[in-house]
């Protein structure tokens, strides 16, 4: 994939960020994404790819856009998968609070696993723990491989754990351990970005969130240099089938980052649209002006940019004040 690519994505993060902020606050967490939803397809159409979506919005009779299998782009090559979260915290944005991002990331064609949508038990690092965690061991012991790649005490140690009942007993063990704990109300994409940013403070991820944004921290995780591994959770019979039905015949394997984003030639890019730990949100500044962040990565360079973008909205295409 070329690099002018990256530049093109960033454009349509923006543009899903700069939508769904227009709902900062306002108690409806649909239409936040349903203006970042159409925003993204829109600017889709203006980018010089040939895009099939594999992590989106649903099933095409679920989703009237960015649905699994809607072709994106202008028809040209390279021919790319794409996964999308028009934003990762619709409840986040809804309510004001922070870290609500929107995600995008493109592989070249077959190098995006097709996740169903369900829970995957995760485990992220950085770079200096790549290859130090394991599902075979236990909380504990993962901890400890952390603290050791890192040079830290155990008690110095930070584990990021979405804020669910689910995980009671994983908190406790983390706790027992003499790590501490960074508990997330959403948004375990960033989560998972923030273990291979050391100023951010957090040495892990642990814990069960929706396989789709697992797919999505990978790409984000395999431009840094870190690991995530992955394992599917089907909770009955139809999920299992769902799975078989995208190609995953093995659900109990466990999945490495090249199960999750094959070759190295990924790009991730992610532009906030609230105020958070990474990303800065949108600012509308008057008189029809706005700012935005932006992380954009691409695994094959190493790359990591934080574009910043002023833009005058009455000269935006499908902008309506």
């Amino acid at each position: 994939m070329e690099r002018e690519l990256a530049m093109e994505i960033v454009r349509v993060t923006e543009f899903a960020a700069l939508k769904s902020a227009t709902w900062m606050g306002r108690g409806d967490k649909m239409a936040a994404d349903g203006a970042a939803t159409e925003a993204m397809r829109k600017m889709f159409d203006t980018v010089s790819m040939d895009g099939t979506v594999v992590i989106g919005e649903g099933e095409m009779d679920e989703a009237p856009m960015l649905y699994i299998g809607e072709r994106l782009g202008t028809g040209v090559q390279p021919a790319v998968d794409v996964a999308v979260d028009p934003v990762e915290g619709t409840d986040t944005v809804a309510a004001g609070q922070a870290n609500s991002m929107a995600v995008v990331a493109i592989a070249p064609s077959g190098c995006l696993l097709h996740a169903p949508d369900m829970y995957m038990d995760k485990i992220a690092v950085g770079r200096n723990a790549k290859g130090r965690v394991s599902f075979r061991k236990s909380v504990r012991e993962n901890l400890m491989a952390v603290a050791q790649a890192n040079g830290k005490d155990i008690k110095d140690v930070v584990a990021v754990i979405l804020d669910r009942d689910r995980h009671t007993r994983l908190i406790e063990e983390v706790r027992e351990s003499g790590a501490r704990i960074k508990l997330i109300p959403n948004g375990d994409v960033a989560g998972a970005l923030y273990t291979a940013f050391p100023d951010k403070g957090v040495d892990i991820l642990l814990g069960s969130g929706g396989a789709p944004e697992g797919v999505l921290a990978a790409c984000a995780l395999k431009c840094l240099g870190g690991e995530l591994l992955g394992r599917l959770l089907p909770e009955n019979e139809e999920q299992r089938r769902r799975c078989e039905e995208m190609g995953i015949t093995d659900v109990d394997h466990v999945l490495e980052l090249d199960d999750l984003v094959r070759g190295d030639d990924a790009i991730f890019s992610a532009t906030g649209i609230t105020d958070g730990e990474l990303l800065d949100g949108v600012r509308f500044l008057g008189n029809n002006r706005a700012r935005t962040q932006t992380l954009v990565m691409r695994a094959k360079t190493g790359t990591v940019r934080f574009v910043e973008a002023f833009h005058n909205l009455n000269l935006k295409m499908g902008w309506e004040s």
